[in-house]
Protein backbone atom coordinates (compact mmCIF):
# COMPACT_ATOMS: atom_id res chain seq x y z
CA UNK A 1 0.00 0.00 0.00
CA UNK A 2 1.60 3.54 -1.03
CA UNK A 3 0.60 6.90 0.57
CA UNK A 4 -0.95 8.98 -2.14
CA UNK A 5 1.37 12.60 -2.22
CA UNK A 6 -0.71 15.44 -1.37
CA UNK A 7 -1.69 17.38 -4.23
CA UNK A 8 -1.74 20.93 -2.70
CA UNK A 9 1.53 21.09 -1.52
CA UNK A 10 3.66 22.14 -4.57
CA UNK A 11 6.55 20.36 -5.54
CA UNK A 12 9.47 22.29 -6.43
CA UNK A 13 12.46 19.85 -7.20
CA UNK A 14 15.94 21.09 -6.55
CA UNK A 15 18.17 22.40 -9.49
CA UNK A 16 20.40 20.36 -10.48
CA UNK A 17 23.83 21.48 -9.76
CA UNK A 18 26.10 23.77 -12.46
CA UNK A 19 29.91 24.73 -12.61
CA UNK A 20 28.53 28.00 -11.97
CA UNK A 21 28.99 28.13 -8.21
CA UNK A 22 32.67 26.61 -7.43
CA UNK A 23 34.08 29.04 -10.62
CA UNK A 24 31.98 31.58 -9.20
CA UNK A 25 33.82 31.05 -5.63
CA UNK A 26 37.08 30.83 -7.20
CA UNK A 27 36.62 33.98 -9.17
CA UNK A 28 35.67 35.63 -5.77
CA UNK A 29 38.67 34.05 -4.08
CA UNK A 30 41.00 35.78 -6.91
CA UNK A 31 39.17 38.86 -6.94
CA UNK A 32 39.92 39.49 -2.92
CA UNK A 33 43.34 38.48 -3.88
CA UNK A 34 44.23 40.93 -6.22
CA UNK A 35 42.63 43.70 -4.21
CA UNK A 36 44.56 42.96 -1.30
CA UNK A 37 47.41 42.70 -3.87
CA UNK A 38 46.71 46.63 -5.02
CA UNK A 39 46.05 47.40 -1.03
CA UNK A 40 49.84 46.15 -0.37
CA UNK A 41 51.13 48.15 -3.35
CA UNK A 42 49.68 51.64 -1.95
CA UNK A 43 50.44 51.04 1.54
CA UNK A 44 53.67 52.60 1.70
CA UNK A 45 51.96 56.16 0.08
CA UNK A 46 48.35 55.45 2.58
CA UNK A 47 51.20 55.59 5.70
CA UNK A 48 52.75 59.16 4.59
CA UNK A 49 49.11 60.30 4.79
CA UNK A 50 47.97 61.95 7.75
CA UNK A 51 45.27 60.18 10.03
CA UNK A 52 42.32 61.94 8.95
CA UNK A 53 43.41 61.19 5.09
CA UNK A 54 43.84 57.94 5.76
CA UNK A 55 40.62 57.11 6.75
CA UNK A 56 38.71 57.74 3.63
CA UNK A 57 41.15 55.36 1.95
CA UNK A 58 40.86 52.52 4.66
CA UNK A 59 37.09 53.26 4.61
CA UNK A 60 36.94 52.83 0.85
CA UNK A 61 39.27 50.01 0.52
CA UNK A 62 37.53 47.89 3.04
CA UNK A 63 34.35 48.22 1.19
CA UNK A 64 34.88 48.99 -2.69
CA UNK A 65 35.76 45.52 -3.16
CA UNK A 66 32.15 44.50 -2.18
CA UNK A 67 31.06 46.07 -5.56
CA UNK A 68 32.43 44.09 -8.29
CA UNK A 69 31.22 40.81 -6.75
CA UNK A 70 26.92 41.59 -7.32
CA UNK A 71 27.25 40.97 -10.97
CA UNK A 72 29.47 38.25 -10.10
CA UNK A 73 27.06 36.24 -7.85
CA UNK A 74 23.98 37.74 -9.94
CA UNK A 75 25.65 34.96 -12.60
CA UNK A 76 26.26 32.66 -10.08
CA UNK A 77 22.73 32.56 -9.64
CA UNK A 78 20.94 33.14 -12.53
CA UNK A 79 23.46 32.73 -15.77
CA UNK A 80 22.79 36.28 -16.64
CA UNK A 81 25.28 39.42 -15.73
CA UNK A 82 21.92 41.31 -15.20
CA UNK A 83 18.69 40.56 -13.47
Amino acid sequence: MTAEPDQNLPHNPPDPPNWRQPFGVILILLLILLWIGFALGIIDWISELNFWLQLPVYIFAGIAWIFPLKPLLTWMNTGKFRS
